[in-house]
C-alpha cells in the first residue's frame, strides 16, 4: 500500500469537500430542515407558544390546533 498516494487522495477528498455546495434548495430541502428544526426545538415553551399562536413565515400551509387536534 502506497502511503503517499492514500494520503493525498484523502487531501484532495478533503479540499473537494471544503466547497460549498451552491446549489439551491428545494422544497424538499426546506421542508427536511424545518422538520429537523421543529424536532430540535419540541421541548422549548416558547417553541410550543410560538408553533401555537405565532406568525409563520415558511410556505406550507398553515395549520390550527386544539387540544393536539389538527383543523
Amino acid at each position: 500500500m502506497d502511503t503517499e498516494q492514500t494520503i493525498a487522495e484523502i487531501e484532495c477528498l478533503e479540499r473537494i469537500l471544503a466547497v460549498p455546495d451552491i446549489r439551491p434548495l428545494t422544497q424538499s430541502d426546506l421542508a427536511a430542515a424545518n422538520r429537523r428544526h421543529d424536532e430540535m426545538l419540541a421541548q422549548s415553551p416558547w417553541f410550543r407558544l410560538w408553533q401555537r399562536y405565532g406568525v409563520c413565515c415558511r410556505s406550507e400551509a398553515p395549520v390550527i390546533r386544539l387540544d393536539g387536534i389538527e383543523g
